[in-house]
This record gives structure tokens, sequence and C-alpha cells, in this order.
């Protein structure tokens, strides 16, 4: 053993006795430990002599710190070496084997520090305990240790089980091939659900086009595209129901035709009436007959009986329950949505940090593109603006007189919108009087159907225009206020002006279109009145915005372009779909109009948005706009194109010779007559007459249901009320303990000051000589 230590060190050989000639092999333990000491100090004395420690602060340590380091990386490397000779059980001993075949220590690399040689032996533990795993298993350690990927690379090679026997190696490989085959299907699931989600995100509408606009014009532009993109939900919510059970029943039995058909000549584009009257898009289309089965016309004109067999389709039912299903989801959806944007945009409690939050919270630094990258610049920017806007007071101060003045501007510009309302519908109502009492128009005057639709969309566009005008006379100081003045004003108008048209449907037009069918009528009107206002939409974009910006660029010296009317072009959307809504019963594929009406408006205005209007001026949060429009088209559009639906079917005549009621006096008879066809049919289904009995008929049930629906809402005002008052306490609370920390270290550090002040003064009179002291009290 020291011949071959003297080997590796270069050191001298010393003679040795015949005895130990026998190098002593591993494998004999005590033997082992025996010729430990004799080792050590053979390599601490090499070590001293050669110098290979480093320069040590203290004399004489160097050696001593050497001959420690030897120490543990001799023992460290011996019992690794114990081990794995152990580990070869069919390796012969070395007493056997000659000495030029014994392992000599030049193999092994002795290290010299105690840190890697704690490392090596963590490492090693590592390995052990990681061979001792599934392959799952060591990988999801390995996947989670913080080291590199060449590291983790070698941990994984070296903790590969060593090879046995060749059952053990098929074992083995079968459930590497399983694991494997395990990872790649996670994997390739975990991918199918990322493409999942990019497609889902994909698929949702005008994604970008949204981010770009809320970040070149802020949230105040925003909200009116959004309220678009709402309206485009609802519409296909309602239009589903209908499509399913109403159009495609109907389309799949076709009635009988009439007559013959006109020939389509391109102005029922217009009006909606020639080749489209006797289609599936109008109330009078539908039968009023069981639809499964065929069955013979009646001779008397009745209600088509259905032979014997077969499961019976109501239409008259179907087309009653339908459209009542479909303005109840859209009901229970759009109270949902007003709830949960309330809930958004009235949250209980402050936005003190607001402003930090955007500054170092909003970039993703995901973002790669430059052009994502410029966006998200431009967003943050556009949100900054506002947050700084919303913290600065907007009411300049005023005296008495400048009071005075502004309440008697306010009131008379008030004075002459209300008037300009007034004359607007005073100008409806003379109009369709006029049309009524005009003679049935024929084929040839087809196209001065278009004239009171054509009167109402003027009466629409000019009215606007005379408010904004009137309203630079108020000089409101919040741009916030000044749009919700201006939509109250255009939301009066457009309520009025579709009270009297209404009135003019069921009060007038149902009187004089006895022998016609003025459900047909009255569903052309609203498609001639949708039509017509996206026509003028389209113009008011084209040429209101683009000449005024051409104007404003002409006369001004630098590129000034208008802003964009919020109030003006919200209110156009809830008009057009209180139009849709007014006329669901009478034109079953009136929502699909206004679905493509949307699509193609929700284009027109974001191209001309970018091309002709410019950021606001004065940037402001609109924090509650959406939950203002969907108030807006809860209350007044909604609440009242139910009323006139309800009226339509409860207490106005259908027309006898189209329609599935028919031969009814109420639409609302159908329920009535299906119920005493369950009473007949036996006691099976008597409950269902009961149903409809204490109900649907009773007004118990109403006054219940709103009696519950205050009670929750007016539980909700005082949560929210109570949330409040508990967060005004605990804010009251913080600031309290805010002050009584800042009173304590005010206090400690006047304490502190006086402690150090007469510090000071004991350390001045220890450094004073006493006769400073006698001689002022000399002096005294």
């Amino acid at each position: 053993m020291s011949r071959s230590l003297a080997f590796v060190l270069n050191v001298p050989e010393t003679p040795q006795d015949p005895e130990d000639s026998q190098e002593p092999s591993p494998y004999d333990e005590s033997e082992v430990h025996d010729s430990f000491h004799q080792l050590i100090q053979e390599q601490s004395r090499w070590v001293a002599e050669e110098g290979l420690e480093l320069q040590q602060r203290v004399p004489g340590a160097g050696a001593l710190g050497a001959s420690g380091r030897s120490r543990g990386a001799i023992l460290s490397q011996y019992y690794s070496r114990t081990v794995r000779l152990r580990r070869r059980a069919g390796r012969p001993q070395l007493r056997d084997v000659g000495r030029s075949a014994r392992p000599s220590l030049r193999l092994y690399d002795l290290e010299l520090d105690p840190t890697v040689l704690e490392e090596d032996e963590k490492r090693g533990l590592l390995v052990k305990e990681l061979q001792g795993l599934t392959v799952a298993q060591r990988d999801h350690i390995l996947r989670g240790m913080p080291l590199s990927l060449a590291e983790k690379r070698c941990l994984r090679e070296e903790s590969r089980p060593p090879r046995g026997k060749p059952r053990a190696r098929v074992r083995h490989g079968l459930l590497s091939c399983c694991s494997r085959l395990r990872d790649s299907c996670i994997l390739a699931s975990h991918n199918l659900g990322l493409a999942l989600l990019s497609g889902l995100q994909a698929l949702m509408p005008w994604h970008y086009a949204l981010k770009r606009i809320g970040g070149q014009f802020g949230s105040s532009v925003l909200s009116y595209f959004l309220f678009l993109k709402t309206l485009l939900a609802f519409n296909t919510l309602l239009l589903l129901p209908l499509l399913a059970f109403i159009v495609a029943v109907q389309a799949a039995f076709p009635p009988a035709p009439s007559g013959s058909t006109p020939a389509f000549r391109g102005l029922e584009l217009l009006t909606g009436g020639g080749c489209f009257t006797h289609t599936v898009m109008y109330y009078g289309y539908y039968s009023n007959a069981t639809l499964n089965q065929p069955c013979a016309s009646p001779l008397d004109g009745g209600q088509c009986t259905p032979e014997a067999g077969g499961l019976p389709y109501n239409m008259p039912l179907a087309y009653l329950f339908t459209v009542g299903v479909a303005f109840f989801i859209t009901c229970i959806t759009l109270v949902y949505s007003m709830s949960r944007s309330f809930g958004e945009s009235y949250r209980v409690g402050s936005t003190s940090g607001v402003h930090a939050v955007t500054v170092f919270c909003s970039w993703d630094y995901k973002v790669t593109q430059k052009w994502a990258t410029r966006l998200q610049h431009d967003n943050i920017r556009t949100q900054l603006k506002e947050l700084l806007a919303e913290g600065r007071p907007w009411q300049r101060p005023r005296g008495a007189c400048g009071r005075l003045r502004q309440a008697a501007v306010l009131g008379l510009v008030w004075l002459l919108c209300l008037g300009t309302t007034l004359v607007c519908a005073l100008a409806v109502y003379t109009f369709s009087e006029l049309v009524i009492q005009q003679s049935r128009v024929s084929a040839e005057r087809e196209g001065a159907l278009l004239a009171l639709p054509l009167v109402v969309c003027l009466l629409n566009l000019g009215a606007p225009y005379l408010f904004r005008v009137l309203a630079i006379l108020e000089r409101h100081d919040s741009p916030v206020l000044e749009v919700y003045v201006a939509i109250c004003r255009n939301l009066i108008l457009k309520m009025v002006i579709l009270g009297i048209l209404c009135y003019h449907w069921l009060g007038r037009r149902v009187g004089t279109l006895k022998d016609q069918c003025w459900e047909d009528f009255v569903g052309q009107e609203l498609y001639r009145l949708m039509v017509m206002d996206f026509i003028f939409t389209l113009l008011d974009t084209f040429l209101g915005e683009l000449v005024w910006r051409l104007i404003s660029e002409k006369r001004s010296q630098r590129k000034g372009k208008p802003e964009f009317d919020i109030a003006g072009n919200v209110l156009e959307l809830i008009y057009g779909q209180t139009l849709t809504w007014l006329g669901v019963l009478f034109s079953p594929l009136l929502p699909a109009m206004q679905i493509i009406k949307l699509l193609f408006l929700f284009y027109v205005k974001k191209t001309s948005l970018m091309a002709n209007c410019q950021a606001p001026r004065r940037p402001w949060r609109a924090s509650h706009m959406s939950t203002v429009f969907t108030s807006l088209l809860c209350f007044p559009s909604f609440l009242g194109a139910a009323v006139f639906l309800c009226y339509a079917i409860w207490h106005v005549k259908p027309s006898s010779i189209c329609g599935p009621f028919r031969t009814l006096d109420t639409m609302y008879e159908a329920g009535k007559v299906w119920v005493r066809h369950l009473e007949e049919a036996g006691p099976r289904v008597s409950w269902l007459p009961w149903i409809h009995q204490y109900l649907v008929e009773s007004a118990f049930p109403i006054y219940l249901a709103s009696a519950l629906l205050l009670a929750v809402i007016y539980l909700n005002i005082q949560v929210v009320k109570g949330q409040r008052k508990v967060i005004c306490l605990l804010k009251e609370q913080l600031s309290n303990e805010g002050e009584d920390k800042i009173f304590l270290i005010n206090k400690l550090q006047r304490i502190y000051e006086r402690k150090e002040r007469s510090r000071v003064g004991r350390t001045e009179e220890a450094v004073t000589p006493p006769a400073v002291f006698t001689d002022d009290w000399d002096a005294q």
C-alpha cells in the first residue's frame, strides 16, 4: 500500500517489512480501517511538503487544515469504494491478485475540500434515493429541482437502475415504455388543451379590435363597442329558440300556397313586402294546424284536425310559448347581466392603489411582438390618463351669480330640448294620421310605404344634432355628466316617438286593416324602420364624421378630428334593439336582421373611428357606463317592448285570414284551448289545467314574484349598505391606528433626543476640567 501511495505521490519508498508486502483488501474491513491511520499520516506529510493548500492567515494552520480535508476525502472515497466493491459479489478479492493488477490510488481524485465532499455525499445519497423510485416519480422530482438541464441529465443517467437479469430488463423496458406512453399522452392532451384555448380565443369576436380601440381611445369609446357586442349576444340568444321551434318546423311543413308569388323587383329589400310577405319571415305565413302529419283542409275554414296517430305539434301553442320563453330567457339574461355589471362597476371599496398597480403590474412580459407591445403601451398610457383625470376635480368654483346663471342656462336648454321632443312627437303623430287617411296602397305605389319610416329617421337624426348644439351653452365641467345628459335627452326623444308608433299600429291600424293581415303590416313596418335606421346611421357615419373631419382640418391649420359621439351612437343601438323586440311576435326572423345589422355596424363604426375621430380631449374613465347602458336597455327598452307585446297578446283580436291565431278572439286564448283539451284528455293530466289556472291566469303569482323580487333587491341594498358601513369603520380604524403610530413614534423620538442631549451633557461635563467651573464660579 505504501508502495502504491509513493507511486501516486512521487515520494521515495522506505523499506518495509515482509509482513507488509501483502496489501489488505477492502473486503477485510478491519485491516482497511487499521491502515487508515498510516495513509492519513503519509498523505498529510505529502501535502505539507508539496504546499498544495491555499495560503492561511494564521501560521501553522495550513497543515492542520490540509490534514483535515485530506482525511475526510480519503475516508469518503474509501467508503464509496468499499460500498461499490461490496456490491460486486462476483469480483475476486485483492489478496489473490498480483500487485501489478491492484487498483492504484492514481485512479481516484482525492478531494481536499469538505464542501465538495459533502456535495458528493449528498449527490450519492440522492442517486440512491432516485434509483428506488419509479420512472414517473423520478422524472417528477428531477423536473422540480432547481438545477440546470445538464445536471438533471447527469442525475437521470446515474439514477438508472443497473442492468440485471433478462426478466428484469424486460420488465423495466415494459415499465419504461408504459411511462413514456403515458407521458406522451399527457403531453398530447396538454397541447390539445392549449390549442383549444387558443381556438376559443380566436373565436371571440373582435378581440384584437377591442384592445386596439381601448388602447387608443380609452374606456369611454370602448364601452360603445362592448355594448354592441352584448346586443349581438342577446339577439343570438333570442333567435335560437325561434329558429328551432317556429321557423324550422314551419319550413319543414310549409302550408299550401294561397296564390301566385310576386316577382322580386329589388324594392322589397327596403319595404319588406312583395315576395317576402308569404315567407317564414312574417306572422301571416304560419298555419294554425298540426304540422307533423298531413290533413285535408276543412271546408268551413276552421282549424285543421289531425288524423289519429303521431305526436301532435300544435303550431299556435308552439308559436305563443316559444315567443314567451324566448322573452323570458332574454329577461333573465338581461337582469343577470345588469346585476353583474352593477357589481363590477359599483364595487364597495376605494381605488387608492390603482395608480401603483397600473404603473408596476400592468405590463405583460410574455408579449414579444412589436404590434402587441405598442398596443399594450397605448393601453397603459390611456389608463393612466383616465386615472389621473378621475382624481382631478371637474367642478370649478363659482360664486352666487355664477350659480344662478348656470341654473338659468340649464333650465332654458332643457326647455328647448323638451320642446323639440314635443314638436317631433306631434310631427310623427300628424304624419301617421295622414297615412291612415290615404287609401290602400297599391303594388305600384309600394315605395310610398317608406314615407313614415323616412320621417321618423330624419327626426331621430336631426334632433340629436340640435341637442348637441344646445349642450355647448351648458358648458358642463364633467365630461361624464355631459354624456349622461345627452343620453337622457335622446332617450326621451326616441321613447316618445316609439310610443306614438305603437299607438299608431295597435290603436289605429288594427281598425283600418280588418280585411287584411294587420300583423304582417306591423312586421313590415318594423322591418322598414330598422332598414331606414341602418341606412341613416351609415349616412351619418360616412357623411357626418367624414365631412366634419375634412371641414375641421381645412379651417384649422392643424389636423383636428371630431370626437366620437358616445351618447348618440349608444341610443341608436338601444333604439334598434327596441324595434327588434317589438317585432319578434310579428316577424320571427327580425333578430336575424338585427344580427346582420350589428355585424356591419361594428366594422363601419370601427373604420370611421380609426380614420375620422380622435381620442377625447378630456379623458375620463367610463367605470359605470356599461351598467348605465344595460339599465337603459332593460327598463325603458325591454320593459316597454314587453308591455306592447302583452297588450297585443291579451287584448287585440288577431286577423281572421292569416296567422296561427286566426280562429281565436285573442292570441292568449290558444293557451285556454289547450287547457280545455287537457281537461278532456283524462285525469292523468289534470294537474296541468290546475297549474294553468292558479299560476298563469291568476294574478297572485305575479304579485308574489314581484314582492319576492323587491325583497331580494331590498336585502341586497341593505347588505351593500352594511358592507359600506363596515368598510368605512375599518378605514377609520386604520386611520386612527396610523395616527397612534405617528404619535408614538414622535414621542419615542423626543425621548431619544432628550436622552441624547443628557448623554452629550454628561460627556461634556466629564471632558471639561474642574478649573473652568471654578473660574466661572469665581467670576459670578
